[in-house]
């Protein structure tokens, strides 16, 4: 591992904070895109009254200089503007457990008699820190055109159908309406059930897909169980809260099916190596195999609902119903760039392992070299030609577009 993300800061306090170490030198960091990519966290159908509050910044504190990097850890700040209203006042301790939260294992671990400490560093909160720097780890897999997009699979039970639309415009799509789906249809089905649920005073979960496109092979390895590919996208993604399931390709659907039905077959189409289908989800024994990247998470309804739950109160040991802190009806929309961030760290982080160097320049270099030789060591004719990713469908020869076979 080359790249470390570490971030502070709690729900309501001053602000939160990512450092990012490791990046090379030389890398243009453009501080509105880092802004965006915040608005898209804030924004989505569902989303509860604190994004009415915040108006997400980032404010770059150290690691750059003339606008690029200069090798040493990137600061990100992230001002709470709702520290302002809690600033000095008394806040009641927080003694009722939400069913689903971190409230009462957190006060269990740590000893906490004040359920509110556990929640203001659970909180979804931080995942602000997590996208400013997945920002910043989607301008570095720019440059060696490396693309990382999300949309929404479903929510609740209405799920989408966009397996003829290729990665490229399912990602395009997704962006022209607040649910984030590329199927119009179900995009106008999930935004009447999220409008019932609010009125219904409840929660919806869904399903998220993640791609990674024009990813080099070679990413990862097989050689140690963690540094496997598909482990470390894994683990990043099931770190974001609520998150509780992850799937690389159509892994669930492979798993009732026969192995000869299930395995990309191997065909040469204009001097390419193509697969006939990308159920491996673009890795194979733990390394990326050109093919784009598809994953999936599945996110439950957020614990915290509007209408009471049946809970404790741990200070007089009374059974009680929970008491309504603020959320979303609907957190799946918004997690999106959250889940995109965390992929782009893990990728970002095996293309500085896999090439190496200090700065941006060196990294290009060994990427131009990687490209020219990386078969010709197997001494397998066009090397390079013949494996590495094409934006071109004609040479692919078939008709896949991309997560399913």
């Amino acid at each position: 591992m080359k790249l470390r993300l570490l971030t502070a800061g709690e729900s309501h306090g001053a602000a939160i904070l990512a450092i990012l170490d490791g990046l090379p030198a030389g890398l243009a960091v453009d501080a509105a895109m880092i802004d965006r990519e915040l608005m898209r966290r804030q924004t989505g159908l569902g989303s509860g009254a604190r994004m009415k509050i915040e108006q997400d910044r980032v404010e770059i504190l150290g690691g750059i200089m003339e606008g690029k990097t200069i090798g040493a850890p990137l600061a990100l700040l992230i001002w709470n503007k709702d520290f302002a209203k809690w600033r000095g006042k008394y806040i009641p301790a927080f003694t009722v457990p939400r069913p689903g939260h971190a409230d009462l294992s957190g006060a269990v671990k740590y000893g906490f008699s004040d359920l509110r400490l556990v929640l203001e560093r659970a909180s979804a909160r931080e995942t602000a820190a997590r996208v400013a720097a997945g920002a910043v780890c989607k301008i570095l897999l720019e440059e060696f055109g490396i693309q990382v997009a999300g949309y929404v699979r479903s929510i609740g039970p209405v799920n989408a159908d966009y397996e003829n639309i290729p990665l490229e415009e399912r990602v395009k799509l997704a962006e022209s309406n607040p649910v984030r789906c590329p199927d119009a249809s179900a995009a106008e089905k999930m935004s009447a059930l999220i409008q019932k649920t609010i009125r219904d005073k409840d929660t919806l979960g869904g399903v998220i897909e993640v791609v990674a496109i024009n990813v080099p092979p070679g990413l990862g390895t097989y050689a140690q169980w963690d540094q496997r590919l598909e482990a470390r996208l894994g683990a990043a993604l099931l770190s974001v809260p609520a998150i509780k399931g992850v799937e690389i390709g159509p892994a669930f659907e492979n798993a009732h099916m026969l192995g000869t039905r299930v395995h990309d077959g191997m065909r040469v189409r204009n001097g390419r190596v193509i697969r006939q289908g990308n159920r491996a989800g673009g890795i194979e024994g733990g390394i990326s195999n050109g093919e784009p990247i598809v994953m999936r998470a599945a996110m439950k309804p957020i614990a915290t609902t509007l209408k009471p739950q049946q809970s404790v109160d741990l200070a007089s040991g009374m059974e009680v119903e929970t008491h309504y802190e603020r959320s979303d009806f609907c957190p799946v929309i918004r997690a999106v760039p959250i889940l995109e961030a965390m992929v782009a760290l893990v990728l970002a982080d095996a293309l500085t392992v896999k090439l190496g160097g200090d700065s941006l320049m060196e990294m290009k270099q060994a990427f131009e070299r990687l490209r020219k030789t990386t078969l010709d060591d197997l001494k397998m004719e066009g090397a390079s030609k013949l494996f590495w990713p094409t934006k071109e469908p004609e040479d692919r020869g078939d008709k896949r577009v991309g997560g399913e076979g």
